[in-house]
């Protein structure tokens, strides 16, 4: 093992000054190892102690997933799209809403997991899972978002790309094709991305658990012992899905950026909708982490050993420099079209600043450029977890203020004024709070059934950090394997 002095190392102090130096390290997850055997029982009391609140906020979940979703679905497909306010002139409507959304949320999960993962930042450890569920469940959430867009989701084959009985292919010129294909290709590779590192943990649990649990945990950790060749082969697929989910993760919400910008149609036709939608999505997707990671500190047991100061700080870091560069491309996006002198592009861009929604309009810039950078500069604030979840829910309303402009808002605005009519969403109002439910609903049953600490990442890096004596001052060091 190589070591290296780490960037938190201080100045050494005075003789009587060490024992405060070795209390301030002790702050950073890294250098406050526990014994392994109790690390492992902390995250198992996690998952198995729940409270009177925990039951009751999943029976209110339980019961709006059963009205707001799935009887609310099923209302809409037995009297038709007619029920929904998707009409002429904007036939995309709130379902396309959510779709750009959700995929966005799940665009956290992979940069904190793979690309954290990749450039090494220690930070990451204790809540690359938690990211990682964000991923898998929003994905889920979009994908139903299309499906009620749909309409006749019984003919959901029709956008396969095999040939049907009629021995017609797919349009692939559809917009509802490419966002299939980018999503079916996301969610089975972020899963698998998931369920890699997650077989130590499930293998941990067990050891450790006794009837249903152990036999559920038995066949999800595939028979892992914790051999040498297993870790080995472990590391090399963990690599691989690291860097091969990356580009993934560009070209799913640049494609669904696609969606909107082949259209000729004022607002839409913009050539830097690709790395706009991917840093709107990253942007909403750390702020959703932020408002996870301070629910699971908050209201689960030994959460504030894993989750401490420290990851707020990192998060809230990476938070700021994603709002910068949404900022660019926000306002590049809307002075270029504006520059261009197009005279509906104009109409469109007056109506949003003085039309009946410009109070979204304004709230979107409040919310999503001028409040993050005020606050999230100071330490003292990142530090703060409940802050850090409201800038980070504030945030995700002004994205969704976003996505809900650009989509039916902006199709009211064409080229044909006597077509001109606000969008009024009707029966989506409650299947929107049907996705949400839903997407908590998994959360709160997976903090349940699966470890959301990866703890065996947190132990190695204890492994590899250490305070070691250096003359008279304790200097903090990191060990690589080679």
């Amino acid at each position: 093992m190589a070591s290296t002095a780490h960037p938190y190392s201080k100045p050494a102090k005075a003789h009587e000054g060490h024992h405060e130096e070795e209390q301030d390290m002790r702050e950073f997850l890294m250098y406050d190892p526990k014994p392994r055997g109790e690390m492992n029982q902390m995250v198992m009391e996690s998952m198995t102690t729940t409270s009177w609140k925990f039951w009751v906020v999943f029976g209110i979940l339980c019961v709006l997933v059963a009205t707001c979703f799935i009887y609310a679905w099923g209302y809409m497909i037995a009297e038709g799209l007619g029920v929904a306010g998707v009409m002429r002139p904007s036939y995309w409507g709130i379902f396309l809403v959510n779709t750009v959304f959700w995929i966005g949320i799940s665009h956290a999960g992979t940069f904190i997991s793979a690309i954290l993962r990749v450039f090494k930042a220690e930070f990451r450890r204790p809540f690359t899972r938690a990211a990682e569920l964000m991923t898998t469940f929003g994905l889920i959430q979009a994908g139903a978002s299309i499906f009620m867009h749909l309409g006749r989701v019984w003919l959901f084959y029709w956008l396969l790309p095999v040939p049907n009985q009629r021995m017609l292919w797919p349009n692939f010129h559809s917009p509802l094709m490419w966002d299939l294909l980018a999503i079916t290709t996301y969610v089975l590779g972020s899963t698998m991305y998931l369920f890699l590192p997650l077989i130590p943990d499930l293998a941990m649990a067990r050891d450790r658990s006794t009837g249903w649990r152990k036999t559920f945990f038995k066949i999800l950790a595939l028979g892992w012992r914790g051999t040498e060749g297993e870790w080995r082969h472990l590391t090399t697929a963990m690599n691989f899905f690291a860097f091969a989910i990356i580009p993934v993760m560009f070209s799913v919400h640049t494609i669904v950026s696609w969606d909107f910008a082949m259209a000729m149609r004022p607002g839409w036709s913009s050539s830097v909708f690709g790395p706009y939608f991917v840093l709107g999505a990253l942007h909403s997707g750390m702020g959703a982490v932020a408002i996870v990671l301070f629910i699971m500190r908050a209201t689960m047991k030994h959460m504030d050993y894993f989750i401490r100061k420290e990851h707020f700080d990192g998060l809230g870091k990476l938070m700021l420099i994603v709002t910068f560069a949404y900022s660019y491309f926000f306002f590049n996006d809307y002075i270029v079209q504006w520059y261009g002198g197009d005279k509906w592009t104009d109409i469109l861009l007056h109506w949003l600043e003085e039309g009946p929604m410009s109070w979204m309009f304004y709230q979107l810039i409040l919310f999503n450029i001028v409040i993050p950078p005020l606050l999230l500069w100071n330490k003292k604030l990142r530090q703060t977890p409940w802050l850090l979840a409201l800038i980070g829910l504030m945030i995700n309303v002004g994205m969704y203020w976003e996505r809900y402009l650009i989509i039916p808002v902006m199709l009211t605005i064409n080229r044909m004024p006597f077509t001109w009519k606000l969008y009024e969403p009707r029966i989506e109002l409650f299947l929107t709070i049907g996705t949400f439910s839903v997407f908590l609903l998994f959360y709160m049953a997976a903090s349940r059934l699966i470890p959301l600490i990866p703890v065996w990442e947190v132990q190695e890096g204890q492994m590899t950090h250490s305070l070691r004596k250096v003359g008279k001052a304790e200097v903090p060091t990191v060990s690589e394997f080679e």
